[in-house]
C-alpha cells in the first residue's frame, strides 16, 4: 500500500477516486468508467511531475524518508549474487543496523556494506531504525580488513538518520568507533564506491562514505546533522526544521556543486519508492561506471588519491 507525504495529498485524492472507481467496475461489469479514469491518471500524473518537479530541501528529506523507499537489502537482493552475509564485531555483539558480507556483483568479487531500516515495525525496531551501535562500525571495519587482505573492492549503501546516540553506545566508544571506520576507508588498498540511497546523517554516514567515489540518489540527503536537530540547537525550535535544511545544503544537487559527492544517480518521477526497480537498476549501472576505472589502479595510487580527495575538500571555497 502506497504512503503518501503530507505535500502529496492533492495526489493521494486523485488517485484514491481513480481506485474507487476502477473497484466499482470491478464489482459490477456493465459500469464503463474507462474514460473517467484514464482522465483521472492523467491528472495524477501532471500533479506529480508539477510536486516532485522542484522540491525544497525539507520536501527532499521527507522522500529520503519514505517508508516504501527500497532500502539495503533490496538493493544486495536485486544487484548482487551468492551473497554471504557475515555478522559480529568480534567484540561484543552483532549490530543489525549494519548489513555486511561477501557478494559477486556483475560478476565480480565484493564485499557489501551498508545501513538497513527495516520494512515494518518488528523489522524497524530490530534494525534499530537504521541507527548503527559502536559494534556495528567495528563489524564494517573487521570487513574492510577482509576485502583488503583479498583484494575485493567494497561497495557501501548508507542509509542512516545517525549512529545511534544511546547511553550504552557512548560507553563502548561509539566516537571512537565511527572514526576508526572512517579511518579504516582511508588506509584499505582496494576501490571504495559508496552510494546515499536515503539518509546520510552525520558522522555514522562519513563512517562507510569515505569512499573514492560518492553518489547520491537524485532526492537523497547527506548532512552532519538533521533539519530538527540543527533547528534545535540554533533556533530552540525543532518546527523550525525548514529553515535548517535550506541552510545545511544537503541535498544531492547542493552537494555535487560544492564537490563533496561525485554524481546524482536519477529518480523516477515520483521518487524511488514508486518506482524501486527502476532505481535499483539506475544505481546498479552507476556503481558499475564508478567502480570499473578504479579497478585498474594500484593499491598505492588507490590510497594517495583517496586521501588526496579529502584533504583538498574544500579548499578552493577556503582560498576564495
Amino acid at each position: 500500500m502506497m504512503s503518501y507525504l503530507d505535500f502529496e495529498k492533492p495526489l493521494a485524492e486523485i488517485e484514491g477516486k481513480a481506485e474507487e472507481l476502477r473497484a466499482l467496475a470491478r464489482e459490477n461489469d456493465e459500469i464503463d468508467i474507462e474514460k473517467e479514469v484514464a482522465a483521472l491518471d492523467e491528472k495524477a500524473e501532471r500533479l506529480l511531475e508539477e510536486l516532485y518537479r522542484n522540491l525544497s530541501p525539507w520536501r527532499k528529506c521527507q522522500v529520503a524518508r519514505h517508508p516504501n523507499r527500497p532500502h539495503c537489502l533490496d538493493y544486495v537482493e536485486a544487484l548482487f549474487t551468492d551473497w554471504m552475509p557475515l555478522a559480529g564485531d568480534r567484540n561484543f555483539a552483532d549490530d543489525h543496523a549494519v548489513v555486511g558480507g561477501m557478494a559477486r556483483f556483475r560478476d565480480r568479487p565484493v564485499v557489501v556494506i551498508g545501513h538497513e531500516k527495516g520494512t515494518d515495525t518488528k523489522s524497524r525496531i530490530e534494525r534499530n531504525f537504521g541507527m548503527a551501535r559502536p559494534e556495528g562500525y567495528r563489524k564494517a571495519v573487521r570487513l574492510m580488513d577482509l576485502a583488503d587482505r583479498f583484494g575485493l573492492p567494497v561497495i557501501t549503501l548508507v542509509d542512516t538518520p545517525g549512529a545511534y546516540p544511546g547511553k550504552g553506545a557512548e560507553e563502548r566508544g561509539q566516537s571512537e568507533a565511527i572514526a576508526r571506520s572512517t579511518e579504516k576507508c582511508l588506509k584499505i588498498g582496494v576501490p571504495i564506491v559508496s552510494v546515499i540511497i536515503g539518509e546520510g546523517g552525520s558522522g555514522g554516514a562519513v563512517a562507510f562514505a569515505t569512499a573514492d567515489r560518492v553518489a547520491m540518489l537524485e532526492h537523497s540527503i547527506y548532512s552532519v546533522i538533521s533539519p530538527e536537530g540543527c533547528a534545535s540547537i540554533l533556533w530552540k525550535n525543532a518546527e523550525k526544521m525548514r529553515e535548517a535544511a535550506e541552510a545545511l545544503r544537503l541535498t544531492a544537487q547542493d552537494l555535487k556543486a560544492l564537490g563533496v559527492i561525485d554524481r546524482i544517480i536519477s529518480e523516477p518521477i515520483g521518487g524511488a519508492h514508486r518506482h524501486p526497480e527502476e532505481t535499483i537498476a539506475a544505481v546498479g549501472d552507476a556503481i558499475d561506471e564508478m567502480l570499473s576505472p578504479l579497478v585498474k589502479k594500484s593499491r598505492k595510487t588507490l590510497v594517495r588519491d583517496r586521501r588526496r580527495k579529502y584533504l583538498e575538500m574544500g579548499a578552493k571555497g577556503l582560498a576564495a
